[in-house]
């Protein structure tokens, strides 16, 4: 049971990778579709040359890079999975997504399942009616010039699984003397070219079914309404300890569930899919769909991440003993920032999370309730974090119909509620919240160090170099495999400016370090000599 949690925390950790990515180029999207606003920048700047043609430079990278989503997260997943040589895994992984929807078309032009054969007009001119027609159709496209089923995200996710099983099992395969050559790392691909095909043909057979099963799936969450996404909100950040709202995330994001659109005989696949195209593609989708949408992505963060949370924080530090206000100030002040300009949470929210399940109960509640409340109110403001940037970018220059000041007046009431609300409950309760240790449980106070002293504490908190497997990190959280748990020393993590210690399993740990944990990883894998 350990082994499989760690399993799924290296799937969700390896989901960052093309999110990151796609954040990056969901930010310059944004400012290209409001730079092509004419309410915002006006007629004249449309008729620029120039300036259209950088911004159509822009677009097209953009939907480039959302057009491939899936192969990007077939990689992903290989790297993320793979217990060593990961860069065959990558490489076996691309071969295998290829392979794989090569299998599915020559499964379905047995079926006489072709481009032809499926168009929307040849199927009315079979009898079909229009409406089935068109959904029936938009179930196949072409991915990477391979007529195949629309299986978007997921499919890259299953080719990236099924390769990484093959690479984990045969990577170090010796062959005989005469064929040793194609040993080792090297037959990894040679595997993956017989196995994935003949993956691609049984997914063809079983494809429909799970295609359908999903499709119910979002159905009834689309029917539950505002409902829907109180629960999506409210589970979302139940799993933030677990790690594993990465995975409910991208769910939502990149499946049915998050909501289907055909336009123009091609299906439009989960939440961030179909805004990511409302912005490459302006006017082809109304307002109401782009809606449904969103109501899974940024804009039932807002209010939580700018204004409540830092709210919490604020509670927090007024509720420290006086001797440990200038430490808490410098931690919440740094978590506070984080957590309104980028939608970052996790430094703060570590601070309250195993320490108080009433505390933390009562942030889900309001963070479910957020995304419900931006639904009824109409909110069209998507990407992925929900901080000030994505709130100034997709809300404020998307115009008056993103209904952005909603998120706003919502975050001015969240203040004094999570004020109030944690500084009650941290009081009545006695929450040992940052500053309020008990004497023999206080936290390390923690010393100015330079980056090599920090990267030598983490080390050593982590039980030596000789106990360390593995190091990698996610937005947040340096996540290492070690060799025997007991040797963790959890005070001495702490000591290096960590928010938090999370075990995952018998052999993973996660340490919380917010935004900065990315140079944190770098240095001790330099440290450690590893890449």
């Amino acid at each position: 049971m350990k082994d499989f949690a760690s399993k799924i925390h290296g799937f969700g950790k390896a989901l960052m990778m093309p999110i990151s990515v796609i954040a990056a180029a969901g930010i310059f999207l944004g400012l290209a579709a409001a730079m092509q606003n004419p309410a915002i920048t006006g007629d004249a700047f449309a008729g620029l040359k120039y300036p259209q043609l950088v911004i159509g430079f822009i677009r097209q990278i953009a939907g480039a890079l959302f057009a491939n989503l899936p192969l990007f997260f077939a990689v992903a997943s290989a790297i993320g999975l793979a217990k060593a040589e990961k860069p065959t895994a990558a490489f076996a992984a691309v071969i295998g997504f290829i392979a794989m929807h090569v299998g599915v078309s020559a499964s379905l032009a047995a079926q006489n399942l072709t481009p032809v054969t499926t168009a929307a007009n040849a199927l009315i001119a079979g009898g079909m009616p229009q409406t089935q027609a068109m959904m029936y159709s938009a179930e196949f496209t072409q991915t990477l010039g391979i007529f195949t089923y629309n299986m978007s995200v997921l499919g890259g996710v299953i080719a990236g699984l099924v390769t990484v099983m093959v690479h984990n099992r045969f990577y170090t395969q010796v062959l005989p003397t005469a064929i040793s050559f194609f040993g080792g790392r090297r037959f990894v691909p040679i595997v993956t070219v017989v196995v994935l095909p003949l993956v691609g043909v049984a997914l063809s057979m079983v494809w429909p079914s799970i295609g359908a099963a999903i499709a119910w799936v979002g159905e009834l969450i689309g029917k539950s309404g505002q409902y829907g996404a109180f629960l999506y909100g409210f589970f979302e950040r139940l799993l933030i300890p677990t790690g594993l709202h990465h995975i409910l995330n991208e769910t939502v994001r990149f499946t049915p569930i998050g909501g289907v659109v055909t336009i123009d005989n091609q299906t439009l696949v989960g939440a961030l899919n179909i805004f990511n195209t409302s912005l490459t593609h302006p006017g082809l989708l109304t307002d109401e769909v782009i809606r449904e949408a969103t109501r899974f992505l940024a804009q039932g963060k807002i209010p939580v991440m700018m204004f409540g949370l830092p709210a919490a924080a604020l509670a927090m530090y007024h509720c420290a003993r006086p001797k440990h206000k200038e430490r808490v100030k410098a931690l919440v002040l740094a978590g506070g920032l984080a957590s309104f300009t980028t939608g970052i949470t996790e430094p703060l929210e570590f601070c309250f999370i195993f320490v108080s399940p009433v505390l933390y109960l009562f942030h889900a509640i309001l963070s479910g309730l957020s995304f419900m409340l931006m639904d009824v109110m109409q909110l069209m403001i998507g990407n992925v974090q929900g901080g000030a940037i994505d709130l100034a970018i997709f809300g404020i220059l998307g115009g008056t119909r993103t209904h952005w000041w909603y998120a706003v007046l919502l975050g001015l009431i969240y203040i004094p509620v999570y004020y109030f609300g944690f500084k009650f409950i941290i009081l009545r309760m006695r929450v040992e919240t940052p500053g309020r240790e008990s004497d023999e449980q206080e936290a390390p106070e923690r010393q100015p160090q330079t980056a090599d002293e920090r990267t030598g504490h983490i080390i050593a908190g982590l039980g030596g170099a000789s106990n360390i497997s593995e190091v990698d990190c996610c937005f947040t959280r340096l996540r290492v495999k070690v060799k025997d748990m007991k040797q963790v020393i959890d005070r001495t993590l702490m000591l290096t400016g960590a928010s938090g210690v999370k075990r995952v399993s018998d052999n993973d740990i996660q340490v919380i370090y917010g935004p900065q944990v990315e140079k944190i990883a770098q240095d001790v894998k330099v440290s450690l000599g590893v890449s």
